[in-house]
């Protein structure tokens, strides 16, 4: 089969060539994107006088042919056509006859796959914004039904001071807020169309490259033809956005990991989320969190590994820009199938709400406010410091916690103690102690929450509307 820009070569291309530099192995996944791109092109073409009408009917109705085919799994496509472009051109060329050959007219493959991948992430990001939307929901449906379960708070990994639980999801809520805004900042470089610039110099025919962004519903096309067909940051920016998303859940899958094993005991992950030991009947095991935390290292890699690609290329279109698809597609699929599992993960999680109050009752997490407790009272905090470090190493030496010390006991370490210790110390009153604009008492989470609520419902709206953009057809 002679190749569709085979007139200048005297030699058929070796066959190892032809499966090492082809990519329809992995670019027939922009199938749809590349016919929804030539049905803007051709219709452009015809506004303009460049193809009779009646050949751009007869294209458009050649591509609705192969879009079916492609839907139907009908379509063979083979690594000599190379990529997904020449395969679908060869396709339907094979359909409708040589007129086929005219959609090819006033583009290049370089700008012709630029567009494509422009297409394909406009639509992911505006389902990622929607999959997190989901995810925060059910991050907020725990957090009110855990308003007032308390829960230790860690640094180091070592309790800390006694928070909300809600406090502590809400938390993730914020990370998962930032991830919709960089998504949603990035929708905004992804939706500029290159079709037009041609291999990288534009085109001699008087094509109309505003006319098709209008069909395809871009905001605007790019200025410069060479930034155009070498532009990847993009893709860069998309693959950021998702090594920071993953490791947001990253984190969150190992707390999860952490407080469902015996020694912490504060949840339990519905058993349609975890597997078993083929040896050991007693186990359950996260094993999704852990697959979410294993999978963030991939995506990691597709970034930097796009990034080495890109480092050293001269303008404009260079082959190792090849590259630029298997990260890409293998990013959105890893992300794609964490946040599909995500939130209804979250929303079946089960709380142990009595083991979380006993993990409360039993550390000195309540230290910092018998400090401030004195600092109220007139002493330097440096000094209370001191004070409530030698009473809490009283307790360790004697078995207590600072709660089971008399009053007697507490006099001894500072003469301003008093009755009204007892009350400062309830965990309680600990945590509702913090009653300042982020903080962890429980009118603040319910303010929060409420913050939160109305951002997402603006994120629905966002969604919905974008939605629709990017899946415009022609």
């Amino acid at each position: 089969m002679s190749k569709l820009w085979g007139g200048r070569f005297t030699k058929k291309t070796d066959q190892l060539v032809e499966e090492y530099t082809a990519s329809i192995t992995f670019d027939k996944e922009l199938a749809e994107e590349d016919i929804q791109g030539s049905m803007a092109h051709v219709t452009m073409l015809g506004k303009c006088g460049i193809l009779p009408l009646e050949d751009v009917a007869k294209i458009k109705d050649g591509l609705q042919q192969v879009l079916a085919m492609i839907r139907k799994g009908e379509l063979e496509y083979t690594i000599a056509n190379e990529d997904i472009h020449m395969n679908i051109e060869k396709t339907l060329i094979d359909l409708i006859g040589p007129v086929g050959g005219k959609l090819h007219t006033g583009r290049s493959r370089n700008d012709q796959v630029a567009t494509d991948m422009h297409l394909y992430l406009r639509k992911r990001v505006v389902e990622f914004v929607g999959l997190l939307q989901k995810l925060q929901e059910a991050l907020i449906a725990q957090a009110k039904a855990n308003i007032d379960t308390l829960v230790p708070g860690y640094t180091h990994l070592q309790r800390a001071q006694p928070i909300l639980l809600a406090h502590h999801l809400m938390a993730y809520v914020s990370m998962f807020e930032r991830d919709i805004d960089r998504l949603k900042d990035s929708y905004k470089r992804i939706n500029v169309l290159p079709l037009g610039a041609g291999a990288l110099a534009g085109t001699t025919f008087p094509i109309d490259r505003h006319y098709v962004a209008e069909l395809l519903g871009f905001d605007g096309v790019y200025e410069n033809s060479l930034d155009a067909v070498s532009d990847r940051d993009f893709i860069i920016e998309f693959l950021a956005s998702a090594s920071t998303l993953m490791m947001h859940l990253s984190r969150m899958s190992e707390e999860m990991v952490l407080w469902m094993s015996t020694e912490f005991g504060f949840i339990e992950l519905d058993d349609a989320f975890c597997t078993g030991s083929s040896i050991m009947p007693q186990k359950k095991n996260p094993d999704v969190a852990e697959l979410v935390r294993g999978k963030t290292g991939r995506v990691y890699g597709n970034l930097v590994g796009l990034l080495t690609v890109l480092k050293s290329l001269p303008l404009a279109y260079n082959k190792d820009m090849q590259e630029d698809k298997e990260g890409m597609l293998d990013t959105v699929r890893t992300l794609q199938g964490a946040l599909q599992l995500f939130a209804p993960m979250v929303a079946t999680m089960k709380v142990n709400k009595d083991r979380m109050r006993q993990a409360v009752n039993q550390d000195f997490s309540n230290a910092t406010d018998i400090a401030d407790f004195l600092v109220n009272k007139g002493l330097p905090f440096r000094e209370a410091h001191e004070v409530i470090g030698k009473t809490v190493l009283y307790c360790i030496q004697n078995g207590k916690f600072l709660l089971d010390l008399k009053l007697e006991e507490f006099l001894q370490f500072s003469e301003l103690f008093d009755e009204r210790i007892y009350d400062v110390l309830q965990p309680e009153a600990v945590v509702n102690a913090r009653n300042v604009y982020g903080g962890t008492a429980a009118p603040q989470v319910s303010a929060a929450i409420s913050r939160a609520e109305a951002a997402i419902a603006d994120t629905a709206t966002w969604v919905e509307e974008y939605l629709e953009r990017a899946h415009k057809t022609v």
